[in-house]
């Protein structure tokens, strides 16, 4: 990668977030991962992200990041397309008042196209755009400042992008799934939280969102099925808690809530079986966006970083990623009979629950940590001058 002189220890990366931090939702956990990853590779960080939407004392320690890089809040003054682009403003104030980044990394469109100009741009993206105002800025983006690159987490999204934008000539698109944290190779392992249910009973695992399409349904009826397992639901904002709480369920089910993303990790090597019963659509928080044609779930990473016996959706798009009977069983989300036998045969099979979970855990190894996202990302790229106004940053030929 050819880079300006004076970093060629490293670069100076902006990295552009229009969600919260802290905040209950994914995209927080990514950005701040991407940020450490990048933190990690030798690289000097700085996050730009909107104001949390609660308070912690450190930020760092509540996602469990192991690097300290800057992170730099700016408010919006409303949720309003005209409040977005006051923000992205903003945004650009900061850039050129900040030390000149050599790289501008992110998934704030607003604020990327604000900062088109000031250094070169990676724009990633994780579903295709539906709404007009921002569809609009996507497609003058790429038009008339396009990013270096474009960088998307499944194959699936990249050929919906390519299609979408044809008409502009060839994208510079970068496919790189999500990622996890390696959890055991930590020098301070998390203390083991306290597990309510029976000594001895095999203990399910669900870990992530309460939100429509994310099978909760499934889980509860599998602790019905089998009720000499304990089934474990950890995660969910707390409208979506109380609203599965007041339904009710079974009595080997139990909630465990939101945790701080850093605390997450003490949950998996407790769970004998994990699942990931995703259904054919999958909504972003409040139903506001389908996004399962291209999900790349960040549960799936982790599930495998901790080596952990999955039972997955059998969906085309988590295909990408897994293979069923080689890393994991995969199963119909609509068949709740198929998801029983395949948690029935895990739980009575150890030397399968090992199987399985070792060869996730070398997949994950191999090509799913941030790191080795980090430089898939940034593989060839040249930033080298590219900051210059009228002159698009290029993307070396692989």
């Amino acid at each position: 990668m050819t880079v300006p002189r004076r970093a060629r220890a490293g670069l100076r990366i902006a990295y552009l977030h229009p969600g919260s931090v802290p905040s209950l939702y994914a995209n927080s956990v990514h950005a701040m991962r991407m940020c450490d990853a990048f933190a990690a590779a030798g690289h000097e960080v700085t996050l730009y992200t909107a104001p949390g939407t609660y308070t912690v004392d450190d930020p760092h320690a509540y996602y469990g990041v192991r690097h300290r890089f800057a992170v730099r809040t700016v408010p919006s003054p409303d949720y309003t397309p005209d409040g977005y682009r006051v923000r992205a403003e903003r945004v650009r104030f900061l850039l050129t008042r900040d030390p000149a980044p050599d790289l501008i990394y992110g998934h704030d469109l607003y604020a990327l196209a604000a900062a088109a100009g000031v250094a070169p741009l990676v724009y990633e993206t994780h579903r295709l755009r539906d709404d007009p105002n921002t569809l609009r800025i996507e497609h003058r983006l790429l038009r008339d400042t396009p990013p270096a690159r474009v960088v998307v987490i499944t194959h699936a999204l990249g050929r919906d992008y390519r299609r979408a934008y044809g008409h502009l000539g060839a994208l510079p698109i970068v496919v790189a799934p999500e990622a996890a944290e390696d959890a055991r190779a930590s020098t301070c392992p998390a203390d083991p939280p306290p597990m309510p249910g029976r000594p001895g009973a095999p203990r399910v695992g669900y870990v992530g969102h309460l939100y429509e399409g994310r099978g909760i349904d499934l889980v509860l009826a599998l602790a019905g099925r089998l009720p000499d397992c304990d089934v474990h639901l950890v995660g969910g904002a707390p409208e979506d808690l109380a609203r599965w709480r007041e339904r009710g369920g079974p009595a080997n089910a139990y909630f465990h809530g939101h945790r701080p993303p850093g605390a997450v990790n003490a949950y998996y090597p407790l769970f004998d079986v994990v699942l990931a019963p995703y259904r054919a659509k999958v909504y972003t928080a409040g139903g506001h966006c389908e996004t399962g044609r291209w999900a790349s779930p960040m549960k799936i990473f982790e599930y495998m970083a901790h080596g952990r016996a999955i039972i997955a959706s059998d969906l085309p798009v988590l295909r990408e990623v897994l293979r069923d009977g080689a890393n994991c069983l995969l199963r119909p989300p609509d068949d709740p009979d198929a998801w029983a036998d395949a948690l029935s045969r895990l739980v009575a099979d150890p030397a399968l629950r090992r199987s399985l979970g070792d060869a996730a855990r070398r997949q994950f190894l191999d090509r799913h940590t941030w790191s080795h996202r980090v430089g898939v990302v940034l593989a060839g790229l040249d930033t080298a001058g590219a900051a210059a106004p009228g002159r698009p940053p290029g993307v070396r030929a692989r």
